[in-house]
């Protein structure tokens, strides 16, 4: 045990030529010991500072990649919902589409809307007098055929 004494260094526990009681009172000492501690004391507070820094900076990080998530997620919520309202209006063009695409309807909007007949029939017109008459659209009985290729040019320029 002796050997292990020798081999420390001693220090003194006051500096040389200063007064026992003043350096006491005031804790002017400074041993190894406490100088060591200090140090490590401060790596220890450096270390822990650092590791909380970098420890917030992966937490904002973290919330930030979450907030964008979140903000993207909304983003295609809105985009599938446009979707799916556009894919329901293609939807119904298609049908009516496909509706006004039969020969009976088209012949029945002809005759209906626009007063078109097949030749060789006969339209009729009930007026009543409770019911306001339709307005019909007047037709123009067609241009008689040409007689020859000089007397079409010469309706197409001078109107006959």
């Amino acid at each position: 045990m002796q050997q292990n004494r020798s081999r420390r260094p001693q220090f003194a526990s006051r500096p040389e030529g200063s007064n026992p009681n003043v350096t006491s009172a005031i804790g002017m000492e400074e041993t190894f010991g406490r100088l060591r501690a200090r140090r490590s004391s401060l790596f220890t507070r450096t270390v822990i500072w650092l590791t909380g820094l970098v420890c917030l900076a992966f937490l904002l990080a973290t919330f930030a990649q979450a907030w964008s998530n979140s903000q993207l997620v909304a983003r295609v919520q809105t985009a599938q919902q446009q979707y799916q309202q556009v894919q329901n209006q293609n939807t119904q063009l298609n049908a009516l589409a496909n509706h006004y695409k039969a020969p009976s309807v088209v012949e029945r909007e002809a005759r209906e809307q626009l007063g078109y007949i097949r030749p060789g029939e006969h339209p009729v017109i009930i007026i009543s007098s409770t019911t306001p008459a339709p307005a019909t659209i007047p037709r123009k009985a067609p241009p008689p055929a040409p007689r020859n290729f000089w007397q079409s040019w010469w309706n197409v320029f001078f109107g006959g």
